[in-house]
């Protein structure tokens, strides 16, 4: 064979071998990153091929799906009571990926979750039929929570501190999901909804962070309690009034000038919200004691997972004094969701135990066989003695009864709470929010709530955990223990 014909010989056959690598790798490697796309059109079309498995509510499904027209797309999600649920089914689009419940259970609802495959499914080749989602929700506690935040923007979390089942998840205002199910109409929503400068998109109950104001003084009494710094929430404080901050020129004032806030025990200091009691603890514990506790309710957690991912709630670090003294009122770069400030109730409520919340007790596959059970793997941790959640139930009692909580009080039942009034805007320019957490006990049953009202029509001077919030609280309490 010539050296012409020899050479050609070679760079052909590596021509093939390069074929044949880019084949292989294409089919192996490239192809599953295509077939994953979530701009591929058949992946859509597989998804919505059939119905899709439903999320359930006390028994009862809260979505489904229907037939389509002049579509690839055989079916459409629905919805019952959409704007009701749509913090906690978010959405299932033919357009945009899935959120919420939707999200997180994709797989199982549209049947390619690995564990609904029977053996015939696997060899036939069959999709298997999809599972469902059996959520904690109690329908009248959600419904008592989306009627009390009416027309204002917040958000409301209750939870039973027993079982750690969540029990509503209401952020408004809300949106109605079944406007983003059709690819051909899903546009036009998504654009208004995206326009709309109050974001009824945004989960506000799970995914909003804002500075927790003077709830978070719970946080701060309890490290105080369980560090020794006091011995009880019924022992003196040393607690100057007005409170200079350290290493400063500036005087923290209370809410209330003729408050009884100096030298207050804590259950004075919560009962009348006094700032430079929490603000003078928060320095003497130093940040990193409080910052211990709060980790211990569920700060700085980066995967809360309930189990749709909460954003963070974060008390900070590398702070200077005064900085710490302000994260002692819940200001500063403190920040927590409603599902925070209910855990911290919830633990309070419990004897200290945190069970960890979660708004999914069991998903099944199509025939009601249990592939997980939530409820029976519940977490639960310590986040302080029972002595000290005792002590501080006892003062959030006081709150209610004979405090700034008068408004969540119910007949018959023990509640206790404490409201907070946080900052918002450079210099506090804006409206404050309006917070209020809480629990709740009568006759065996027990809940614990936070509220958040971020805006409303009241006027600046009439803003307050109080007036705002407590009442929204007061009515979830009141659905969860009729319940």
């Amino acid at each position: 064979m010539n050296k012409t014909i020899r050479r050609s010989a070679v760079f052909t056959l590596l021509l093939v071998l390069a074929l044949l690598v880019r084949a292989t790798w294409v089919q192996f490697y490239e192809g599953t990153a295509l077939a994953d796309d979530q701009n591929n059109r058949r992946n859509a079309i597989r998804m919505y091929a059939d119905p899709l498995g439903n999320i359930i509510v006390a028994g009862d499904s809260i979505t489904g799906s229907a037939r389509t027209e002049n579509s690839d797309l055989a079916y459409k999600r629905t919805y019952k009571d959409g704007e009701l649920y749509a913090a906690v089914t978010g959405y299932a689009s033919q357009a945009y990926a899935p959120t919420q419940l939707e999200g997180v259970y994709q797989d199982l609802l549209d049947g390619t979750d690995l564990r609904l495959k029977t053996v015939m499914d696997t060899v036939t080749g069959q999709h298997a039929e999809p599972g469902n989602v059996i959520t904690t929700i109690d329908p009248a506690v959600q419904k008592a929570a989306y009627d009390a935040l009416g027309d204002k923007k917040g958000a409301a979390v209750a939870i039973d501190p027993k079982t750690g089942r969540i029990l509503a998840v209401v952020s408004t205002p809300s949106y109605d999901p079944s406007a983003l199910t059709d690819a051909g109409t899903a546009g036009t929503a998504w654009k208004k909804l995206n326009a709309d400068p109050d974001k009824p998109l945004t989960n506000r109950a799970l995914r909003q962070p804002l500075p927790p104001g003077s709830t978070f003084k719970l946080v701060v009494a309890a490290a105080a309690l369980e560090d020794g710094l006091y011995g009880s929430v019924d022992e003196k404080t040393v607690s100057p009034d007005p409170y200079t901050l350290p290493d400063t020129e500036t005087e923290l004032s209370n809410e209330n000038p003729s408050a009884p806030c100096e030298n207050a025990t804590i259950r004075t200091a919560l009962q009348y919200s006094c700032n430079n009691v929490f603000a003078k603890m928060a320095v003497d514990l130093g940040q990193d004691k409080v910052r211990v506790t709060a980790e211990k309710f569920g700060f700085n957690d980066q995967a809360q997972d309930v189990p749709v991912r909460a954003y963070e709630s974060v008390y900070p670090s590398g702070m200077n004094r005064p900085s710490t003294a302000l994260t002692g009122i819940g200001q500063y770069d403190v920040t927590a969701t409603p599902l925070q400030m209910a855990m911290v109730s919830a633990a309070i409520a419990n004897g200290g135990e945190l069970v960890a919340p979660h708004m999914v007790s069991q998903i099944t596959n199509g025939g009601g066989d249990v592939l997980e059970d939530y409820d029976s793997g519940a977490d639960s941790k310590e986040i302080m003695s029972s002595d000290t959640a005792e002590q501080l139930q006892s003062a959030m009692r006081t709150v209610v009864e004979d405090g700034t909580g008068t408004n969540a009080r119910i007949s018959g039942a023990t509640v206790g709470g404490k409201t907070g009034t946080a900052q918002h805007g450079e210099n506090n320019s804006k409206t404050p929010y309006a917070w209020f957490t809480s629990y709740a006990k009568a006759d065996g049953k027990e809940v614990a709530v936070a509220v958040v009202v971020e805006q409303s029509n009241a006027a600046r001077s009439e803003v307050s955990g109080n007036g705002l919030a407590a009442p929204v609280a007061k009515a979830v309490m009141e659905a969860a223990l009729k319940g």
